[in-house]
């Protein structure tokens, strides 16, 4: 956009306007004061995270949907039992 700019200390990420409720902003200050982070990092790292949750539900939605397609009976008591040991491991947040 402005090349020129990234010299004084302007991101060459995109800017936006967002609307929060007033507590939420002022929880973000104060969290980000404390991690001695710009607002920007904050709401950016926030942001990032929020949506790679998010992504992990997009795949177990596509491996929902993969499953639903069917198949005999022996591979799906095979995928039932894998993915029952799967859930079993994991260590859910």
């Amino acid at each position: 956009m402005f090349p020129a700019l990234s010299a004084f200390g302007y991101t060459t990420g995109m800017k936006t306007a967002i609307s929060i409720p007033d507590d939420v902003f002022q929880a973000a200050e104060r969290l980000a004061r404390r991690l001695k982070k710009s607002r920007s990092q904050l709401y950016a790292e926030a942001v990032a995270a929020y949506t790679a949750r998010h992504t992990e539900d997009e795949i177990t939605e596509s491996w929902n949907r993969a499953l639903e397609g069917g198949g005999d009976e022996e591979t799906d008591a095979f995928v039932a039992e894998a993915a029952r040991r799967i859930l079993e491991r994991t260590e859910w947040q």
